[in-house]
C-alpha cells in the first residue's frame, strides 16, 4: 500500500479516508477540500492504477486537479509520476473513456440525471473500473441516486428502481412523480455510499436580504389577466406565465440601484444572475466600475484591480472556481436550483480564504413568485413550477 504524507491533510480530511470505498460519494460542503481527500484515497487504495478525473470544463482548464495531484507525486505522464498517470477531462468528453478498464475514476460533482448519454457512459465505466464521486449537494430527490445505485449493483436498471420505488401521478401527458415507496431501503442504501466530509469552518456567513421593488400593476396583468406586456399578447401557457412573472420582478431598476449601493460597501463584488436580460442591465454599470463576466459566452478571469464587479450566471459559473480576494456576493435574482444556490455561496467560502466574515446579499422583492422560490431554497429544495398552484400567485 502506498504511503501519504499526513501533513498534506487536515484532521477532518484524514477522518474520512477509512470510511471511503469503491462506489461511494464523498459529500462535503464547497471549500472543504474534497479533491485533496480524493487524491489521498487514490494513493492509499488504488495506486498504481491510472487515474481519470471527470469534472467541469472550467475546473479542467484551471489545472486545479493537477496541482492537488502533484502534492502526492502524481503526474500527467509516465516519466513524471510516482503513482499512476493522471488524466483530467470534462463531462462533455466522458464518452472518450467508456472502453477503459482497470483504471480509477473520480467523478467531480454530480452530473448524472435521467437516462442520457452521460449516465449510460458512466454505467459502462463503473462496470470495468473502480470509482468514487465527489459532491457538495449529492441529491435533491431519490431519482438523483438512480445511476449510483445501479452502478453499485443494487438495481439492474432505472426501470427496476422505478417499479420498486416510484408512484406516478395518474392521467398525465408526461410522467410526474407523486411519491416514493420503500424509502426505508433507500435510506439504508444511501447510508452505505454517502461519506460526509464534516468540517467546522473558521468563516462566518452573514446573510442579508435586500428588499427591492417590483411593478405591482404589470405583475397583476400577468397573474390575473394572463397578459404578456413584453410582447403585447395573451400568455400561452403556465411556463410562459412563470417566465413573465420572473422578468417583471427581476427587471425592476431598484435591483440595479441596490448593486450600486453594495459596491460602495464592498468595492469587489461577485454578482450572480439568472437571465440574459439581467446581464444586459448589469452591463450598464461598466462605465462606473471595472467588470468581467463568466457565462455561456464569456469566460473571463476575475479582475486584478482594487474595484470590480464579477458577473456570473448561475448555471454556467456556480461551481468549478473560487475567489479569495473578496468576501462579498450579491445574489441579483433567485435561482430555481438549490444546488446552484449553495454552490454559488461556496465560491468565496474556501479553506484558504483570509476572511473570517463572508457577506451574502440576496435581492428579493415582496412578489409571491420570489417568496415561493426563496422558501424552497431556504428549505434546501429546488423550486419546481409543476408543484405550484398558480392561482395562489
Amino acid at each position: 500500500m502506498a504511503v501519504i504524507d499526513k501533513k498534506e491533510l487536515r484532521p477532518h480530511q484524514e477522518d474520512v479516508l477509512d470510511k471511503m470505498k469503491n462506489g461511494c460519494i464523498l459529500w462535503g460542503g464547497v471549500g472543504t477540500g474534497k479533491s485533496l481527500v480524493a487524491m489521498a484515497y487514490y494513493v492509499l487504495r488504488e495506486s498504481p492504477k491510472d487515474v481519470v478525473v471527470i469534472t467541469t470544463a472550467k475546473v479542467r482548464d484551471s489545472l486545479h486537479w493537477e496541482g492537488e495531484a502533484a502534492s502526492f507525486g502524481v503526474g500527467t505522464s509516465e516519466d513524471a509520476t510516482t503513482e499512476g498517470v493522471l488524466t483530467v477531462d470534462s463531462w462533455n468528453n466522458i464518452a472518450k473513456y467508456k472502453d477503459l478498464e482497470g483504471c480509477f475514476f473520480i467523478f467531480d460533482e454530480q452530473r448524472l440525471v435521467g437516462k442520457g448519454k452521460w449516465v449510460k457512459t458512466f454505467l459502462k465505466i463503473a462496470k470495468k473500473n473502480h470509482w468514487i464521486m465527489l459532491s457538495a449537494t449529492p441529491g435533491d430527490t431519490w431519482s438523483d441516486y438512480i445511476p449510483v445505485f445501479v452502478a453499485n449493483g443494487w438495481y439492474k436498471n432505472k426501470t427496476e428502481f422505478e417499479r420498486e420505488h416510484i408512484v406516478y401521478r395518474p392521467f398525465r401527458n408526461y410522467p410526474v412523480i407523486d411519491h416514493y415507496i420503500g424509502t426505508s431501503r433507500l435510506l439504508q442504501l444511501r447510508s452505505r455510499i454517502l461519506v460526509e466530509l464534516k468540517f467546522e469552518k473558521a468563516t462566518t456567513r452573514h446573510n442579508e436580504t435586500v428588499v427591492v421593488s417590483h411593478d405591482v400593476e404589470m405583475l397583476k396583468r400577468v397573474t390575473k389577466e394572463r397578459w404578456n406586456d413584453l410582447e403585447n399578447r395573451p400568455i400561452v401557457d403556465a411556463s410562459e406565465m412563470f417566465y413573465c412573472m420572473r422578468r417583471v420582478v427581476n427587471s425592476d431598476p431598484s435591483r440595479l440601484q441596490a448593486v450600486r449601493e453594495l459596491c460602495k460597501r464592498h468595492p469587489r463584488l461577485i454578482v450572480f444572475y439568472s437571465f440574459n436580460y439581467e446581464l444586459e442591465a448589469l452591463r450598464t454599470l461598466q462605465n462606473e466600475i471595472p467588470m468581467a463576466e463568466w457565462n455561456g459566452h464569456k469566460h473571463q478571469e476575475i479582475p486584478e484591480t482594487e474595484k470590480w464587479l464579477y458577473l456570473v450566471q448561475y448555471v454556467a459559473g456556480s461551481e468549478g472556481w473560487n475567489c479569495v480576494t473578496t468576501n462579498a456576493v450579491c445574489l441579483y435574482s433567485l435561482t430555481y436550483s438549490y444546488k446552484n444556490w449553495e454552490q454559488a455561496h461556496g465560491r468565496i467560502d474556501r479553506l484558504n480564504t483570509e476572511y473570517t466574515d463572508l457577506y451574502y446579499y440576496c435581492l428579493r422583492s415582496r412578489a409571491a413568485i420570489d417568496t415561493a422560490i426563496y422558501r424552497c431554497l431556504q428549505g434546501k429544495r429546488s423550486f419546481q413550477e409543476s408543484r405550484v398552484d398558480i392561482k395562489g400567485l
